[in-house]
């Protein structure tokens, strides 16, 4: 090898571990933060995004160049909907339906009506009033399930309740980033965009629709090669991730979201004989992608901000997390679900979600909300997480102390209230 060549293979590998430095960095730091926070008994996703306060521009700044983790997180968003898509079985989920779908969208209408009220004193944008509107009605799938795993409720009605109106929300957030979108569009002087988001919308409702219907009339569908497929178990992580990203492309070509074609796949694998077989294999590729997307976030954080307006930051911090909680519970409620259901459901989605920084960073790609509000939004959607586990158990202890002192002076004495009084 000439010397020339020798130096140009040199400079090469050491570009090379430049590139991978951060993702070393963030990975050891991720573990290290999830195990103490597992520890704590605390979900590891809290962990993950204070590894990446730690490390990112506003802690010690050991990772500055974040493409490459931004670039993972998104790929963590897309397998993030695959995997909700795979877990969702359609005969199961008509039962919840109607509940499910009326409780998203009531969220979601409530918190467009909030913000428009807040816009039309503010003198706020309809892009603004829409994105922040957005950002708020989602909640976490995965804090709420962790916090349900916690409690021992994913399995029990309330679990059931939870989990069914937060894939409600998952399923809202395409046609939000869709409508979203059209804000950029709009203020690039394209003709027609709304009726174009309105055609997008029909087209990937209607797809979704026709889907849905077809695998509600069968138990299980056969795919074509699975046979094959499952007969070579060393390219099932593989072919899960040929599924979700090649799906994913497709429906990106046609104008629809990435995160559309990886939930529609999702969907159809799951009501499938490959079901058992790709979740396993695609759960560990999810889970270290998920936890990139949460250090990204991390990585995002504005501490400077958040101590230069921290009342402003704790303000919003409030008020979004007890009307959230308060409109969870009221909707749930009106939704015949009982009362101890209706409040461990509401407070249990009470926090920001995974999908509210999705939200957010589509709002000010397209030029929706401006730079302060972009922010406010990451600030109060991170602490938001943050304070979830806390929040629930504070939101408990006032609920049976108010329970208790509402028994005991309904009834005389010390007689304890029967199974029915209560």
């Amino acid at each position: 090898m000439e010397p020339a060549q020798a130096v140009e293979v040199v400079d090469h590998a050491a570009h090379i571990a430049h590139q991978l430095t951060p993702i070393a960095l963030v990975t050891m730091a991720a573990l290290l933060c999830g195990l103490l926070l597992i520890r704590l008994r605390q979900p590891a996703v809290v962990g993950y995004i204070i590894a990446g306060i730690v490390l990112g521009p506003t802690g010690f700044k050991l990772v500055e160049n974040t493409g490459t983790v931004q670039l993972l997180a998104e790929l963590g968003v897309i397998m993030l909907l695959f995997i909700i898509g795979l877990e969702l079985n359609i005969r199961s989920f008509k039962s919840v339906m109607r509940m499910a779908l009326s409780t998203a969208i009531l969220q979601i209408g409530f918190a467009f009506a909030v913000f428009w009220g807040v816009g039309q004193y503010f003198d706020w944008s309809m892009g603004e009033i829409t994105v922040f509107a957005f950002a708020t009605a989602l909640s976490s799938t995965a804090v709420s399930i962790k916090i349900l795993e916690e409690t021992d409720d994913l399995r029990t009605p309330v679990g059931r309740t939870t989990i069914s109106v937060l894939v409600a929300q998952d399923l809202a957030v395409i046609p939000m980033l869709l409508i979203i979108g059209a804000f950029g569009a709009t203020q690039a002087a394209s003709d027609g965009t709304w009726a174009d988001v309105g055609i997008k919308l029909s087209i990937s409702i209607g797809l979704l629709l026709i889907v849905c219907w077809a695998l509600a009339k069968r138990e299980r569908i056969t795919l074509p090669g699975s046979s094959w497929i499952l007969s070579r178990p060393e390219v099932l992580p593989l072919a899960a991730m040929a599924f979700c990203f090649g799906w994913a492309t497709i429906s990106g070509a046609m104008g629809l979201s990435t995160a559309y074609g990886a939930f529609l796949s999702g969907l159809i694998i799951g009501n499938s004989n490959l079901r058992a077989a790709l979740h396993e294999a695609a759960e560990p590729i999810q889970a270290i992608l998920l936890m990139v997307f949460f250090l990204s976030i991390g990585l995002l954080i504005d501490i400077d901000y958040i101590i230069g307006n921290w009342e402003q930051v704790m303000l919003v911090l409030a008020v979004v997390t007890i009307l959230k909680t308060t409109v969870n519970v009221a909707i749930l409620h009106w939704m015949k679900e009982p009362w101890q259901r209706s409040f461990h459901s509401g407070v249990v989605m009470s926090q920001m979600g995974e999908f509210s920084f999705i939200i957010v960073a589509a709002g000010v790609a397209a030029k929706a909300i401006g730079y302060d509000g972009y922010r406010l939004l990451m600030a109060v959607i991170a602490l938001s997480l943050l304070i979830s586990p806390m929040w629930l158990a504070i939101a408990r202890r006032l609920h049976d102390v108010a329970l208790n002192r509402l028994i005991g002076s309904a009834m005389p004495g010390n007689i304890p209230p029967t199974d029915e009084e209560r």
